[in-house]
């Protein structure tokens, strides 16, 4: 990208200097909004900047920019202004749905609220497309106004957001891109054996066949009998950049055979869909780096993660806890979520959480993180924990809990890890941003809107339960959808999001959803919610 501006090109000594700068006027941001004293701007861009070769095997990945319409909810706070901003239009009537979540103030919202297009399709990371256009880039340092009292919100923060930061003049509330290298695959491993807490065995910065062959072999050294492994790239998300490995039945014992059996059975390796080959795989392992970790396994496997944010004082927050629903061809692609993560491992994941998170702090990482697990047992054995990822940014979980955050006004229990909202009563929900189907294909997001006045299938501040939809963008295109059930169990989240489910399937004539079909949880027109 040709750069016309003074601050030279991406990662210069002045751009450093200036970001670093910038960084020190979020504390009396931070601390202004927490006294509820002072007018403050987020500048909201929910540009997906990773690698768009991987982003663009996500069926429907364009419309990710929508997951953070949540932050809308912002604007609850009458000194809020949000300044969001995606490559394609965002529908009227989505906009009007998030802004009706704020009752009684959707109309005065508006007047604090820009959404600005780049009407730009390519694939492209949508911060990019900001930085190539001028004109854009002085709307919003208009709207901004005084950039003391702004920041910039992001899915993910690279050099791109950086720069972004830099050149609006004001701070990036996300991680420095230059600690980035402690949330890939690898950096991962490094921070988990720092904290001292266990982890899968395996090898880290692996970047060539012959690394990845000779890694394998030291795994079925270590570990006999070993049926599977996994490879990662160093900076896939959403289970997508990961490749699984069988090992031969049986390996030979002369050396030079058993590596030839290894290489060979690399070429039937698992991809969790079906636009990935081995060759485009070790392609991109050169280019980016990964690691190759052993497979762990039992008869319970669950994938539960820790959500945190250290905020501009320093100070570590633990959010969240989820148990991550996973499927895909090799049952690692990212589905969706509960909250909160199963009682029977939930204090011992945040422990563990806990330490990387403070590790993280101290090397002054900002804003919001998660850390991935998998928890294993056989029969009624405890679980065993293995930390397995760090995730420096937003995540699948975000935008769920972010809506719960924001409308059910209470908090995390750091004892309990549950969620108590502001009628003090704990809080559940399962959420999704993949519930899809092809015969929702051609339902608009008019369709859906008025499904949910005649199903009242709506988000209930009185109760503080029901349903909230995300990514409806994408409905009509690609048939898909994102949902958050909150109820006051994880039976009744979960029976609200099949009631949904059931709905849609029933008049779009779709066949067996994910859940089965108990019918009749909402009547049309008239009739309650049960």
């Amino acid at each position: 990208m040709t750069d016309p501006l003074p601050l030279g090109p991406l990662g210069s000594d002045l751009e450093l200097h200036r970001f670093a700068e910038l960084k020190t006027q979020l504390l009396p941001i931070y601390q202004a909004y927490l006294g509820g004293e002072a007018s403050h701007t987020a500048v909201v861009v929910p540009s997906i900047s990773v690698n768009q070769e991987e982003l663009a095997k996500i069926e429907g990945s364009a419309f990710y920019e929508e997951r953070l319409l949540f932050t809308l909810i912002r604007l609850a706070n009458p000194l809020a202004r949000v300044i969001y901003i995606t490559s394609q239009p965002v529908h009227q009537e989505i906009l009007d749905y998030y802004l009706q979540l704020l009752p009684g103030m959707a109309t005065r919202a508006r007047n604090r609220l820009l959404v600005l297009s780049l009407y730009d399709g390519s694939p492209k990371p949508l911060t990019q497309k900001i930085l190539e256009r001028p004109r854009v880039m002085e709307r919003i340092r208009r709207f901004i106004g005084d950039p003391s009292q702004a920041y910039l919100t992001c899915y993910n923060s690279t050099v791109l957001e950086r720069r972004l930061a830099v050149e609006l003049g004001i701070p990036l509330n996300a991680v420095d891109p230059l600690l980035l290298w402690m949330g890939t695959k690898s950096g991962s491993r490094t921070i988990f054996a720092e904290a001292g807490i266990e982890h899968p065995l395996g090898f880290e910065n692996i970047r060539t066949r012959d690394e990845v062959v000779a890694s394998l072999e030291k795994l079925a050294v270590a570990r006999p009998g070993i049926r599977k492994a996994v490879v990662k790239l160093n900076e896939s998300f959403a289970g997508e950049g990961n490749g699984v490995y069988r090992f031969p039945t049986e390996l030979p014992l002369d050396r030079e055979e058993r590596l030839l059996a290894i290489v060979r059975a690399m070429e039937e390796m698992e991809w969790p869909g079906n636009r990935e080959t081995l060759g485009g795989f070790l392609r991109k392992l050169g280019e980016m780096g990964g690691i190759v970790e052993e497979w762990v396994e039992a008869t319970q496997v669950n994938s539960p993660s820790v959500q945190m944010q250290v905020h501009p004082d320093g100070r570590l927050e633990v959010i969240s806890t989820h148990d991550q629903v996973l499927g895909g061809s090799t049952g690692q692609a990212y589905l969706g979520c509960r909250f909160p993560a199963d009682e029977g491992y939930r204090k011992a994941i945040l422990e563990d959480a806990e330490k990387v998170g403070q590790i993280l702090a101290d090397r002054g990482v900002l804003g919001r993180f998660g850390v991935d697990f998998v928890v294993l047992r056989n029969g009624s054995e405890p679980w065993k924990l293995y930390a397995v990822e760090i995730n420096l940014r937003m995540g699948g979980t975000t935008p769920p809990f972010m809506a719960l955050e924001f409308l059910a006004g209470g908090r995390l229990n750091p004892e309990t890890g549950l969620y108590e909202a502001g009628d003090g009563k704990p809080k559940f929900y399962y959420a999704t941003d993949n519930l899809k189907s092809p015969a929702y294909r051609g339902l608009l997001p008019d369709d859906l809107l008025d499904l949910m006045v005649e199903y009242r299938i709506h988000f209930r501040h009185q109760g503080l339960k029901g349903v909230l939809f995300f990514m409806i963008g994408a409905l009509s295109q690609y048939g898909k959808l994102g949902v958050t059930a909150i109820g006051d169990s994880m039976e009744e989240a979960e029976t609200l999001y099949e009631g949904t489910q059931d709905i849609l399937d029933r008049i779009a004539g779709a066949t067996e959803g994910t859940f089965g079909k108990p019918r009749s949880l909402f009547e049309p027109d008239g009739a309650r919610m049960v």
